[in-house]
């Protein structure tokens, strides 16, 4: 009912930047809490950075914290994630996902809505 579409993605330089978004058209995302996962080949699917649905609240791994900053236009009903310093180990396919607003989140069971993920490669 909520579907997410994430772009983005790509080859990109070690150190350098990448900032992939995801878009929900038609449905809107208002009172839903979105984040970002990521998942490498071979490994499960992990949080990333999530954001509350006004905005006003973020949390991040702590692979990532200081790195990448999760930012949220509801009006457009999109999420962004941008990406700096990037390192070779943040290779993975990028997915966003959403649920019901309310206190975060950061388990991939926690979430019901997903996107079709987008690749980001950090080549070395």
């Amino acid at each position: 009912q909520v579907p997410l579409v994430a772009s983005g993605g790509g080859l990109v330089q070690a150190g350098g930047p990448l900032t992939p978004s995801c878009g929900a058209p038609g449905p809107t995302l208002n009172h839903h809490n979105v984040a970002w996962f990521r998942q490498a080949p071979g490994k499960q699917r992990e949080f990333v950075a999530v954001i509350s649905w006004s905005g006003g609240s973020r949390y991040y791994a702590d692979s990532v914290k200081g790195r990448f900053t999760i930012s949220r236009a509801n009006a457009k009903n999109t999420l962004y994630l941008q990406m700096n310093s990037l390192k070779p180990e943040d290779t993975a396919v990028y997915y966003c996902a959403a649920r019901v607003f309310g206190v975060l989140k950061y388990s991939r069971y926690d979430y019901n809505y997903w996107g079709q993920g987008t690749q980001v490669t950090v080549s070395s």
